[in-house]
């Protein structure tokens, strides 16, 4: 099962494709397919070899995206699919209002219409494109492991706790809906493991940036501010994820 954090996560607020809530179905199949033709294109078609793959496949069926379709967007990430639509990562940094911040993650096979999209947004919306490491030196990649708050009943949670620390853990960020793990970039995969060992199911594994230094916003109009660009970003057709210092 997947979840939200709720909006309150402390370092990031990562976009996640609005998955089985999103009525526009089709759209996220769209990007789910994306996702994993480039992480078959960057290595190979064997999910249990291809930790990358085996992310964007799991998010995938985790939002009921038919086989074929999966099949489909593998198939075409080795080469083997219609050669149409060739797919482009493109990571965008941005300044926000107030001096907010945005790192935005996109997979476009027209990075023109990407681009102009971007700057139509940002017109209206108090924001800025920045060139490339303007934004992005005041992130840190990390892992994420999402844990649902079901897997926390009847165990004990101080133990739990240093059961994880002890599997690799670098920080805990607890919610109502459960517990945002933080890795090194480079343990995600073995520390997932390390919690699987622990008789843990894990809600949603992935990569992700988090912001050396938090803003935290309490006045009501900077936060609508923030909130109106951050949706009018995440309702982008190319983007993936989006990564903000703001808290809100």
């Amino acid at each position: 099962m997947l979840f939200f954090m709720s909006g309150h996560s402390k370092w990031a607020k990562v976009h996640r494709q609005k998955t089985v809530a999103d009525a526009k179905r089709g759209a996220v199949f769209t990007k789910f397919g994306n996702l994993i033709t480039l992480a078959a294109k960057e290595g190979c078609k064997d999910i249990e070899n291809n930790f990358i793959l085996r992310l964007a496949v799991e998010k995938a069926r985790a939002a009921n995206m038919p086989k074929d379709n999966i099949d489909r967007a593998i198939k075409r990430g080795v080469g083997s699919g219609d050669g149409k639509n060739i797919l482009e990562e493109i990571t965008y940094e941005i300044f926000g209002p107030n001096s907010s911040i945005f790192i935005l993650e996109t997979i476009t096979d027209n990075k023109n219409r990407t681009v102009s999209d971007l700057k139509t947004i940002l017109g209206k919306n108090n924001g800025q494109l920045g060139a490339p490491n303007s934004v992005l030196w005041q992130f840190e990649r990390r892992g994420i492991i999402l844990i649902d708050k079901d897997q926390l009943l009847n165990k004990n949670l101080d133990d739990l706790e240093l059961a994880l620390i002890d599997a690799g853990v670098e920080d805990i960020k607890k919610s109502d809906e459960g517990w945002e793990i933080i890795t090194a970039h480079d343990k995600l995969q073995e520390v997932e493991k390390n919690i699987k060992n622990l008789n843990i199911n894990i809600g949603e594994s992935s990569l992700g940036f988090k912001s050396k230094d938090d803003l935290n916003i309490s006045d009501q109009k900077t936060q609508e501010k923030i909130e109106k660009l951050y949706s009018a970003l995440e309702d982008m057709d190319d983007v993936n994820n989006i990564y903000t210092n703001a808290n809100w």
